[in-house]
């Protein structure tokens, strides 16, 4: 088939978000052409852009930093690793003070001075998007990327989409990095719709590995009317059954709320936040209580009925095996942000807000570092090589949409995000799952049209796939891995599970002891 136009860039940045908006920026910082691709908006899309978020602005050496450093390690269950943890946060320190310099109008504490522990979303994302223009990076957005272009083994750039004229557009490029955040299964959480894993399959089908899906388990506490999952105000709340008993038990907040949740509805009151906490909350996180100001509740005073959303790798752990800055396993492949595993930041319990927005800035500038050293190191011959296609499936689409695609999705949902299945784990809900999934991968039925809708389907079965067979793996309970059927955590299972393919997905341990590995 005819391509309808070809672009030539240096570097490709696939996913608009704060991880792509760094690789981008210190891309063409390094004196190189730039095309940005993003599935949405490059300043709306994404979970940053739902709402604020905090970061940590910390200075190495201080014990504020010390601080920081310790708790990633004591909540990352033998997989954080101190230094790569201090270098994210320097990076993110040197970023912070660059978005300042560059003007970005930081909150204020109420002395006046800036507070650069909190950045506005779709204030941020703005900025961003306005500073990659004038620095004359190409952004093309409503352009979701459909697979990877490779020569000889290595990534040359992607197949991307219209989504308003339907054409196919080829970009070859010398090095591509991938920032297309995680994967949420569609579950509503806030800012996560456009999330489905899509960066994961691209990686995979040219050979990328994958670690730590099984700490893709993350749920998030939201009012049951509402789609924000930001849980730091459920740290001065009381949670009740419907008759007002008090929910207590051992484990985290989120594990007593699921249990709970199995056996009927749990409310919950904001009642230990103190009058001057309220309203920094208020102040701080306005979408949170904007559900609550339409329906008359005062969540400091009313009980609210509660639910759990799955965040997945979104706020959760697992993404591309990346080396200790932002290389994957595959040449001129750079992966950023939730995109990248995050086991070395956050181990294998989630970063929530700070720890990931820092890990974002971090990757997302060494991505764009890299890429740029990487295409430089090519010389000027990387135009002229031959690139192939990943996949072999059809470039044309047709004009109709398959209806099928609706109900694949919604059975990968039915695998993933019950709690039952999705929070609590046991072999037997993990083998019927990876059966179940196994079988939507290899039907056929539902792929006979090629659209941006059936590559998200395909998206969410590999990641759900890669997910099942890591947690089937790892026969322990640890951080956001939790098996009922193996309620302890075992120290000697302190290694990391690798994973990956795509037709025939494999799961092993990324150590030298591969006596439990397993292919599906």
């Amino acid at each position: 088939m005819t391509m309808i136009e070809v672009l030539n860039t240096d570097v490709l940045v696939i996913g608009g978000g704060p991880a792509g908006c760094w690789a981008a920026w210190n891309a063409v910082a390094s004196g190189l052409d730039v095309v940005l691709l993003d599935k949405g908006y490059v300043g709306t899309s994404g979970a940053t852009a739902a709402g604020n978020t905090t970061t940590i602005y910390s200075r190495r050496g201080t014990s504020e930093r010390a601080a920081s450093v310790a708790q990633r390690v004591r909540l990352g269950h033998a997989f954080a690793e101190p230094e790569r943890v201090e270098r994210v946060l320097d990076r993110t320190h040197e970023n912070l003070d660059l978005l300042a310099g560059w003007g970005y109008d930081f909150p204020s504490y109420d002395d006046g001075r800036p507070y650069r522990g909190m950045l506005r979303g779709p204030d941020y994302l703005r900025f961003m998007r306005q500073k990659l223009i004038k620095a004359r990076v190409r952004i093309l957005d409503h352009h979701p990327a459909e697979e990877l272009l490779l020569s000889d083994g290595s990534a040359a750039g992607a197949i991307a989409r219209s989504r308003r004229t339907a054409e196919a557009l080829e970009i070859r490029a010398g090095a591509v990095v991938i920032a297309t955040g995680g994967c949420a299964f569609l579950s509503g959480a806030l800012g996560t719709n456009n999330l489905t894993g899509d960066g994961y399959l691209m990686g995979a089908e040219a050979g990328a590995t994958l670690s730590g899906m099984e700490f893709s388990a993350q749920y998030g506490i939201s009012p049951a009317y509402s789609s924000v999952t930001k849980g730091v105000v459920y740290f001065w709340g009381t949670f009740s059954d419907e008759d007002g008993n008090i929910l207590a038990g051992v484990g985290d907040r989120q594990s007593i709320v699921a249990e709970a949740l199995l056996r009927g509805p749990v409310y919950a009151v904001l009642d230990k936040a103190p009058p001057r906490l309220q309203e920094g909350f208020r102040r701080g996180q306005p979408n949170i209580f904007m559900p609550f100001d339409r329906l008359g509740i005062d969540p400091f005073r009313d009980r609210f009925p509660v639910t759990l959303r799955h965040e997945g790798t979104v706020r959760g752990t697992g993404g591309m095996k990346i080396n200790d800055r932002a290389s994957t396993t595959v040449p001129g492949l750079f992966a950023a942000g939730d995109a990248a595993t995050r086991q070395g930041m956050s181990g294998a319990t989630t970063g929530g807000g700070g720890p990931n927005a820092s890990w974002a800035m971090a990757t997302g500038s060494w991505a764009g570092e890299d890429a740029s050293k990487y295409v430089k190191s090519l010389g000027t011959h990387w135009r002229s090589r031959t690139v192939e296609r990943v996949t072999s499936s059809p470039l044309v689409r047709t004009a109709r949409e398959n209806p099928d695609v609706h109900d694949v999705i919604e059975a990968v949902k039915r695998q993933t995000l019950p709690l039952e299945r999705g929070f609590f784990r046991s072999s037997q809900s993990l083998g019927e799952g990876s059966a179940a999934l196994r079988d939507l991968w290899q039907d056929q039925s539902w792929r006979w049209s090629r659209s941006a809708k059936v590559r998200e389907a395909e998206a969410l079965i590999a990641t759900a796939r890669w997910a099942t067979e890591s947690a089937i793996l790892r026969r322990e309970s640890r951080g956001l891995q939790r098996r009922l059927d193996y309620p302890d955590m075992n120290p000697s299972l302190a290694r990391r599970i690798d994973s990956g393919g795509t037709d025939s997905i494999w799961s092993a341990f990324s150590s030298s002891h591969q006596s439990l590995s397993k292919a599906s």
